[in-house]
């Protein structure tokens, strides 16, 4: 299952089956990402370009923006 999560400006893409859980999103950005929450992802806690960077930190590619 795929999941997508959305700010109006960009959309971050998750893909859990490819996810390896190295937590580089969560001690990155936690206000964005945060594991112990539901959701997670939370877009609306930093700015596009802030979280774009961050999602290009991902070590397996889990994480991506979905091109407009």
């Amino acid at each position: 299952m795929i999941k997508h999560y959305t700010n109006g400006e960009i959309t971050v893409v998750w893909t859990p089956d490819i996810c390896t859980h190295s937590g580089v999103c969560a001690r990155g950005l936690r206000p964005v990402f945060d594991p112990t929450r539901k959701p997670w992802i939370e877009l609306q806690h930093s700015d596009s370009e802030t979280i774009k960077a961050q999602v290009a930190k991902c070590p397996s590619g889990a994480l991506s923006i979905e091109p407009k």
